[in-house]
C-alpha cells in the first residue's frame, strides 16, 4: 500500500517537528563540551543574545568567511556588544571537518577566531536538534531563549569571498536591529554551504 507524503508526515509528526529550530519557537536545549573541556549550555546564555555558527574548516564556504576575516570581524564586534557567540563543529570522527579539542583550539588561535567558544558536537546531537544543514548555518537566540533568526549568514551563496562586500548580511542586520530594540526584518533565510558531516 502506498502512502501519500501527507500521510507519511502524519505518522511521524514528532520527529519532523523536533528536528528544526524555527524562528518564534523556543531554542532546543543543549549541553556540549567546548574545545577547552568546559560544558556550554543554552541556559548559560539566559538574558543574553546568542549566536550559533556551524563550522567545518574544510568547507569552501566557511573558508570564504574565515579566509577573508569576515566571520572573525563579526564575532569580535558582537561579542564586544555583549552577545555570546558559539562556533559549533558537528563533523563526526572520520568525516570532513572533524577536529579534536586540541586541534580546534589550535585552529581557533591560528584563524584569530573571536567566538566565546568552539563546541565539539561529535555525536551530532546538538546539530540535529537544531536542524543544522550546512556550514555555515547560523542561528540567533534572544535573551528569553527564543529563536530570532535561522538561516544563511548572507544572501549570496557563492564561495567567492569577493562577493562579501556587496552581500546583505542577515546576521549582522538581525543583531543590529535586535540590539537597538527594533524588529528583525528577515527572521529566516535558506542556509547555504557544505552539508554538515554527521555520523
Amino acid at each position: 500500500m502506498k502512502l501519500t507524503l501527507i500521510a507519511m508526515l502524519a505518522l511521524f509528526p514528532a520527529s519532523f517537528a523536533s528536528a528544526e529550530a524555527v524562528p518564534g519557537k523556543p531554542a532546543p536545549a543543549f549541553s556540549v563540551t567546548d574545545a577547552t573541556g568546559k560544558t556550554r549550555a543554552l541556559a548559560d546564555a539566559k538574558g543574553k543574545w546568542l549566536v550559533l555558527e556551524w563550522f567545518n574548516k574544510d568547507c569552501p564556504y566557511v573558508k570564504k568567511h574565515y579566509g577573508s576575516g569576515n566571520m572573525q570581524k563579526l564575532q569580535k564586534y558582537y561579542v564586544g556588544k555583549g552577545v555570546t557567540w558559539l562556533t559549533v563543529i558537528s563533523s563526526a570522527k572520520g568525516k570532513q571537518g572533524h577536529l579534536t579539542p586540541a586541534a580546534a583550539t589550535k585552529l581557533a588561535s591560528e584563524t584569530k577566531m573571536a567566538a566565546n567558544a568552539v563546541l565539539i558536537d561529535e555525536s551530532g546531537a546538538m546539530g540535529r536538534a537544531y536542524g543544522a544543514k550546512t556550514t555555515p548555518h547560523m542561528y540567533i537566540i534572544d535573551p528569553n531563549g527564543t529563536i530570532a533568526y535561522a538561516g544563511g549568514i548572507d544572501d549570496n551563496d557563492s564561495a567567492d569571498p569577493a562577493v562579501i562586500p556587496a552581500s546583505k548580511n542577515f546576521v549582522s542586520s538581525a543583531l543590529d536591529s535586535a540590539l537597538a530594540g527594533k524588529a528583525i526584518a528577515v527572521a529566516s533565510s535558506k542556509p547555504y554551504g557544505c552539508s554538515v558531516k554527521y555520523q
